[in-house]
């Protein structure tokens, strides 16, 4: 690590650490004070060591939250609430969560959610089917309206094959 030669050896180790656990993943800037914290460096280093991340783009909650986003939006859709709501727990700043689900559609989101089940619950009759669809999308954060327009979208499409195309 050459490029920390001329920091202190507490900054330097803290670096270290906070680089190693962004290599796992990308972090927001509370989750990496958080573990810094909890490995009980001073106050002072973990907050050097995020200016010196920040600087070197190793942090930056914008394009966190973004990716986070469509990482959620590919593989766990869930409602524009409850990802805003994921996002907070994270202290992403309120303006730039707005700012980013604005993109976002909550009926396109919920037919991503049950567009994998379909085939599953095609075989049940429609009203275990319904109950099923209403129960999946309201523990992923969809409100009624969002749930009721997404049921008579599958519901007037369910005699083709693949209602999403």
């Amino acid at each position: 690590m050459s490029l920390f030669k001329e920091m202190d050896p507490a900054l330097t180790k803290a670096l270290g650490m906070a680089m190693g656990y962004l290599s796992i993943r990308s972090r927001s800037i509370q989750e990496i004070k958080n573990y810094l914290s909890k490995k009980e460096f001073a106050p002072v280093i973990v907050e050097q060591a995020v200016l010196w991340l920040r600087q070197e783009k190793y942090l930056d909650d914008k394009l966190f939250a973004r990716n986070y986003l469509e990482n959620r939006k590919k593989n766990k859709p869930k409602s524009i609430y409850a990802l805003g709501y994921e996002l907070a727990q994270k202290e992403i700043a309120t303006a730039i969560i707005d700012q980013l689900l604005v993109e976002y559609d909550d009926l396109e989101l919920a037919r991503l959610a049950v567009a994998p089940r379909i085939k599953s619950w095609q075989h049940l009759e429609t009203q275990v089917f319904k109950k099923k669809m209403f129960n999946f999308l309201q523990y992923r954060g969809f409100g009624f309206s969002v749930i009721q327009a997404t049921w008579e979208h599958i519901f007037s499409s369910i005699s083709d094959p693949d209602p999403f195309q």
